[in-house]
């Protein structure tokens, strides 16, 4: 067997945690493949023309490689983001490269804005993709064909993978190690990385209090605290309001203005926040996980769930849960 290649795209202006983060997960998975007497990766970096690539903040990397250069089979081809990613789509040669090493890789995938370089390559038609929360907006204008989902931290479509912003790639870039090497390595490598949690592609983008608008009056703060910990609790605005010292009239009023967000509104977000937790990472039956998050029963969180999921919780499961069984 020959070791994989992985190879990343890269170009002035390139955020470099999008380059890193995932090529060091892919060097660890090398590293211990071969440990283990089998083929290691072959990580490269692609740029468009010779010598250091400078990264939007500064830091150069020099490429292994020009696109002209690299014409070897590719197991992984990776584009990375950055505030040059528009500039790299205007240059027809490089996105030409991009496109037909695109369809001699086994997977390609983007990271961050990287998308608009698939988009540009015509990698995204017809197909789910996520980017940065604050482009998926601009990423949908620009490829009307693509199916954009700006809620989750990454998403595959296949042999197509994408994912948003920054430490997002390497969620990613551990999704796919596990696809190749199995959860054991892939957690092994997430402990060594010092990361808190491999984080599922379905998780959003934001928490529930990432969001909304922090309050500046400290008791809503303390109250959005009190929130995330009592999920199973009463949490209708008469209680929330004895709870901030608050009239229900005024905490209604007061909330919204400061949050963005109505209380029913805020509390919902909240819930469906810790089932999507539950459901990707445990096998939680849909009744206990409807009781802890304050839902009652299990048609209250199917309603819920997919009024804001869009899909129920046992689908959300089967996508999204590694090693899910239906409920």
């Amino acid at each position: 067997m020959t070791r994989r290649t992985v190879v990343f795209a890269v170009f002035p202006g390139f955020q470099m945690l999008d380059l890193a983060g995932p090529h060091e997960v892919f060097v660890q998975a090398g590293q211990r493949a071969e440990r283990a007497g089998r083929p290691g990766n072959a990580v490269h970096t692609v740029a468009a023309a010779p010598g250091p690539v400078a990264s939007s903040g500064g830091l150069a990397v020099s490429p292994t490689l020009t696109a002209r250069e690299f014409t070897g089979p590719v197991d992984t081809l990776v584009a990375v983001g950055g505030a040059g990613v528009h500039e790299a789509c205007a240059d027809r040669e490089f996105v030409d490269w991009f496109a037909a090493t695109a369809r001699r890789a086994r997977r390609t995938a983007s990271v961050c804005s990287g998308a608009f370089l698939l988009g540009a390559a015509g990698l995204l038609d017809g197909r789910r993709a996520v980017t940065h929360w604050s482009s998926c907006a601009l990423l949908a204008e620009r490829y009307p064909r693509a199916v954009v989902d700006p809620d989750p931290i990454f998403v595959r479509d296949g042999d197509l993978w994408t994912s948003a912003g920054v430490t997002a790639g390497m969620d990613l870039a551990l999704a796919m190690v596990e696809a190749d090497d199995g959860p054991e390595v892939s957690r092994a490598i997430a402990r060594q990385l010092v990361m808190f949690v491999q984080r599922p592609g379905g998780q959003a983008q934001f928490s529930a209090q990432l969001a909304a608008q922090r309050p500046v009056r400290q008791p809503l703060r303390e109250v959005l605290d009190w929130i995330a910990d009592h999920l199973g609790d009463d949490l209708g605005v008469p209680a929330l309001a004895v709870r901030a010292g608050m009239s229900e009239r005024n905490f209604a009023r007061v909330f919204r203005a400061e949050t963005g967000r109505t209380p029913a509104a805020y509390v919902e977000s909240a819930r469906v926040e810790a089932a999507r937790r539950l459901l990707e990472s445990t096998g939680t039956p849909l009744d206990a996980v409807a009781r802890s998050c304050g839902y009652g029963t299990v048609a209250t969180l199917h309603r819920s769930f997919k009024r804001s999921v869009r899909v129920t919780p046992g689908e959300y499961r089967r996508r999204f849960a590694p090693h899910a069984t239906a409920d």
